[in-house]
């Protein structure tokens, strides 16, 4: 046997492995694109999901700082999901910097104001999409990290949960005053748009 048949034989289980993580990932997209337009399903499965991680935190009585990142994390990802993709305090100030400089009004704030009537939907940092992505992964993500002992650092819980609750108040809290002062609504629930209506 030469050795360019033994490369050969070599080569060819390896020349596999690329063809099949193409073929898992196209798989994988595929799974998600049949996801997407079924948010309320998907928040229910996620929850789920999220019960399941909870129940296993709750009944080992242990990996208890696994859980406190995740709810961290989580709290991360709520906040941009709430907040607009252009902060309108950063472009209120760019606009007073631009007029200060003798430059004209003509940066836009990317939420509605009284200076102008235009509508312009409201635009997430976070699309829900991501979010929901997101959070389902690092759940995933931190259940399987409870079956390692390695992660499993001893900690006094209580204190975790009072630090979590605190930081939960303190950043919605300050969220709710952003939204007030800049009037803008992240949620469009009970909105209705009316098409050809005369005033």
């Amino acid at each position: 046997m030469s050795s360019t048949e033994a490369s050969d034989d070599l080569s060819g289980p390896m020349q596999n492995i690329p063809a099949t993580y193409a073929k898992a990932k196209r798989q994988y997209q595929q799974l998600l694109d049949r996801l997407t337009p079924h948010m309320l399903y998907r928040w229910l499965g996620t929850a789920g999901l999220v019960g399941v991680f909870e129940l296993r935190i709750l009944y080992s009585q242990g990996w208890y700082i696994v859980c406190y990142a995740h709810a961290i994390y989580i709290l991360n990802l709520l906040l941009a999901f709430l907040q607009p993709k252009f902060d309108p305090s950063l472009q209120d100030d760019l606009m007073a910097d631009e007029l200060e400089e003798g430059g004209e009004d003509g940066a836009r704030s990317p939420l509605p104001s009284a200076r102008d009537d235009e509508f312009r939907p409201f635009v997430r940092r976070l699309p829900e999409w991501q979010f929901w992505l997101s959070t389902t992964r690092s759940t995933l993500i931190c259940f399987f990290l409870t079956f390692s002992e390695v992660f499993d650092v001893p900690v006094y819980w209580p204190i975790l949960v009072m630090y979590f609750c605190v930081l939960f108040v303190l950043t919605m809290r300050r969220q709710l005053q952003h939204m007030i002062k800049y009037r803008y609504v992240p949620f469009d629930w009970g909105r209705k748009t009316r098409y050809g209506a005369t005033h």
